[in-house]
C-alpha cells in the first residue's frame, strides 16, 4: 500500500563501504547513539549516505543551527569501518521494513560484519557496568576469540536487532554481534557510551580520545547530584519553597 512505511538507503561513495558496520539507534539513555556520534566526530568520518523515508513521522534534527538527515551513513579514510546511526526512532512495527532496506543495501557493499550498539535499562548489579555480547557463532570466531567478552545470560532481542539476527540465520547479512550495556535514564548516559567506545577501540584497533566525553560525563554527574540535593532540600521542613509547585518542575532532569 502507498501508506506503508518505507526506508531506502542512499549512498554516494559505495567504494568506501567495506569492513565492519557499527549500527546505533536511539533508545532510552541514548547510549549507542551517543557513542556512535562521538566516534564519527573524533575520527572525522565523512557522511556518504542517508536513509530516505516515507509514511513515517517526520523528525529533522539539527546541530549548531544546521539541519541534518535523521538517519545517516558515515565512512572514514582513517578507519576501516562504517557507521550507520539514527536520531529518529525506528518503531518496532517497522523493523522488518527497515532491515529489508539494510539487507538490500548490504548486498551492494563489501561490509563483512555488523556490530549493533544496543544500550538498555535493565536490572543489574553495581559491578555489572560492562559491555555484554549477544552474537552469532561467526561473529564470535571472527571478533571475540581473543577478547574477554561477557556473553549476556539470557533474554530476547526485538525490533531492529532481533530482525537483523533473524536475517543472519537465513544468510542474508554478515555475522552480527549485539553489544548490550546497562544504561540509566533520563540520559544521555555518557558513562555507558564511554564503555562502548572503550570496547570499540580495543576490538577494532581504533584510536579514540575519550577524555572530552569523560569530562562531560563527570560534569553531568555533578549536575544531577547537585540538582537532587537542591530538590531534597526544598522538601525539608522549614524550607520556604516547601509545599509550592516549584519542586514539581522536573523537565530538566
Amino acid at each position: 500500500m502507498a501508506t506503508d512505511p518505507q526506508y531506502e538507503l542512499v549512498t554516494s561513495a559505495t567504494d568506501r563501504l567495506e569492513g565492519p558496520l557499527f549500527l546505533a539507534l536511539p533508545n532510552i539513555g541514548l547510549t549507542g547513539l551517543t557513542a556512535a556520534d562521538y566516534l564519527v566526530q573524533q575520527l572525522e568520518f565523512d557522511q556518504i549516505g542517508y536513509a530516505r523515508t516515507r509514511n513515517l513521522p517526520t523528525v529533522v534534527p539539527f546541530r549548531n543551527g544546521e539541519l541534518r538527515r535523521p538517519i545517516r551513513l558515515y565512512a572514514s579514510d582513517n578507519a576501516d569501518c562504517c557507521v550507520l546511526l539514527s536520531e529518529t526512532i525506528v518503531p518496532v512495527w517497522t523493523a522488518g521494513t527497515f532491515v529489508d532496506a539494510v539487507v538490500g543495501w548490504l548486498a551492494e557493499t563489501e561490509i563483512d560484519e555488523l556490530a549493533v550498539l544496543h544500550g538498555l535499562p535493565f536490572q543489574h548489579g553495581p559491578v555489572e557496568h560492562e559491555v555484554f555480547t549477544v552474537a552469532t557463532s561467526g561473529f564470535r570466531r571472527r571478533r571475540l576469540a581473543d577478547t574477554d567478552d561477557t556473553p549476556l545470560g539470557g533474554g530476547i532481542l526485538d525490533g531492529v536487532p532481533g530482525e537483523l539476527a533473524t536475517r543472519q540465520f537465513e544468510g542474508d547479512v554478515p555475522p552480527i554481534g549485539v553489544l548490550v550495556t546497562p544504561n540509566h535514564p533520563p540520559g544521555p548516559d555518557l558513562d555507558a557510551a564511554l564503555r562502548y567506545l572503550t570496547v570499540l577501540a580495543e576490538w577494532y584497533d581504533l584510536e579514540i580520545d575519550t577524555e572530552p566525553l569523560r569530562e562531560r560525563s563527570e560534569a553531568l554527574t555533578r549536575y544531577y547530584a547537585e540538582l537532587a540535593e537542591r530538590m531534597a532540600a526544598m522538601e525539608s521542613p522549614g524550607h520556604p519553597a516547601r509545599g509550592t509547585d516549584a519542586s514539581d518542575d522536573r523537565m530538566y532532569m
